[in-house]
């Protein structure tokens, strides 16, 4: 590895999973020089063949032994594929790192937490960026710019693999931050987990009777449920414990707007509007 314009310069990164989030790294790798080389990993070589005719990677493999190349290997793959894509990247030996781009982390850290072979070290990350859209087609170099990518290392991440994989981050135009896997897991469940579950159950609502009349209103409150809903499964499996937790305090909160709208109690509903105007009006997003 060299140093180049004030960030860490691979000779070769290994993308393992060329999709929306794998596809928008490899771009913005390119784009920013972060690596002279992008080694797009996957199972069909007609899909790795056309994002090389794109322009997106540079090389294509469909095993892991045709990457000894690559110094750094960011694995891209749906939730619950990470941990055995992590476990075949590592077979490279001495030497590699890992890191992902999941956003359920500790399931997988502590699977992998002493598990791997010595010299090779994985730093789980979440770079807090995406759309309900999939595929490489759909990516941008632009994606992760000014946007969050929370690592979430464990006792035996090794220091110099750690910054290694925050500057890359940040390389990519990313603002990084520390959190424990556990910590992670509770925070996403309430800001992004549960936020999917419920635009899904809002869509439930609608049939023949009134799809006519949903506007943009509905389109912005659902939009996340357009997502792919087997890559949702393993983030939600992933994540049950927290995500059973904050859907448990959703139902509180509608509740408590049931109950007051059954009593007529309008000055409680203004008052639960109110707070959910002061709230939503104080996030930067």
């Amino acid at each position: 590895m060299s140093e180049r314009s004030g960030h860490p310069g691979f000779d070769a990164i290994a993308i393992v999973g060329v999709g929306l989030i794998g596809g928008s790294i490899a771009a913005a790798v390119t784009q920013r020089g972060i690596a002279r080389t992008v080694i797009g990993v996957g199972r069909s070589r007609d899909r790795l063949e056309a994002a090389i005719e794109a322009g997106i990677i540079d090389r294509a493999a469909t095993d892991f032994d045709t990457i000894d190349a690559a110094e750094l290997v960011v694995v891209c793959t749906p939730v619950d594929r990470i941990v055995d894509d992590v476990r075949r990247a590592a077979i490279l030996g001495p030497g590699t790192l890992i890191t992902d781009a999941g956003s359920v982390k500790k399931c997988i850290v502590d699977e992998l937490s002493g598990s791997l072979p010595e010299g090779v070290s994985f730093v789980g990350a979440h770079p807090m960026a995406g759309s309900e859209k999939t595929g490489w087609e759909n990516g941008r170099a632009d994606l992760f710019v000014d946007r969050l990518c929370v690592l979430t290392p464990d006792e035996q991440s090794p220091t110099d693999a750690l910054n290694t994989v925050d500057q890359f981050w940040q390389a990519l135009g990313m603002r990084t931050e520390r959190m424990s896997p556990a910590d992670h897991d509770r925070a996403v469940a309430a800001t992004s987990h549960v936020p999917h579950v419920a635009a899904a159950a809002v869509v439930s609502l609608i049939d023949d009777s009134n799809a006519r009349l949903a506007s943009t209103g509905f389109r912005d409150v659902t939009r996340v449920a357009a997502g792919d809903p087997s890559l949702w499964l393993g983030i939600l499996r992933g994540n049950k414990g927290a995500v059973t937790i904050e859907i448990d305090r959703l139902i509180q909160q509608m509740t408590m707007y049931r109950h007051a709208l059954a009593a007529d109690d309008a000055d409680i509903v203004i008052q639960m509007l109110s707070e959910a105007q002061r709230r939503r009006d104080s996030l930067d997003l």
